[in-house]
């Protein structure tokens, strides 16, 4: 009988890519003629994975979150993995936003993508929780390939990775 083969679905970000991007949007919003001025801060507390964001107004901010979007697409890091809290007000009549970096399968998720899979009726396709990630196995590769396929349809809010195809 042949070995099963496998994939894990885990969601990673490169945190010296996220970082590298901070430093570049902040570089940018102390250059710009718009936001120069503007006294928005932005920083980047690694430990905690979470961007801090204060600015004057909304619109502002909305400008500065773009700044950093723009500076996270071009290392390639998917705007899926920062999740933006509602404005809070903050002193002196300003806005603050705190923006999470998400890394890591939650169990919820894990469930909804074990079921998903489930519900496709792909024959001897077996979905095994791994702490934050998932491990998919089946005896055949096709069935492995519809599996992805099918996963990078889905969107779940989340940026998804696919590794150790063995």
């Amino acid at each position: 009988m042949a070995r099963d083969s496998s994939f894990d679905i885990v969601s990673e970000v490169d945190l010296q890519e996220v970082d590298n991007a901070f430093q570049q949007a902040r570089k940018e919003l102390t250059q710009r003629y718009d936001l120069k001025d503007s006294k928005a801060t932005l920083e980047f507390d690694r430990g905690a994975h979470r961007f801090t964001l204060n600015a004057p107004s909304e619109f502002v901010a909305q400008q500065v979150m773009d700044v950093l979007n723009t500076k996270l697409v071009r290392r390639t890091v998917d705007l899926k993995a920062v999740r933006w809290s509602a404005p809070e007000a903050a002193s002196g009549m300003t806005v603050r936003y705190h923006g999470d970096i998400v890394a890591g399968i939650d169990r919820e998720l894990a469930q909804k993508i074990s079921k998903d899979i489930r519900a496709l009726g792909l024959k001897n396709a077996k979905v095994q929780v791994e702490g934050d990630k998932l491990r998919v196995f089946s005896p055949s590769r096709d069935t492995l390939q519809e599996v992805i396929t099918f996963l990078r349809e889905q969107d779940y809010g989340q940026p998804l990775q696919y590794v150790n195809y063995r």
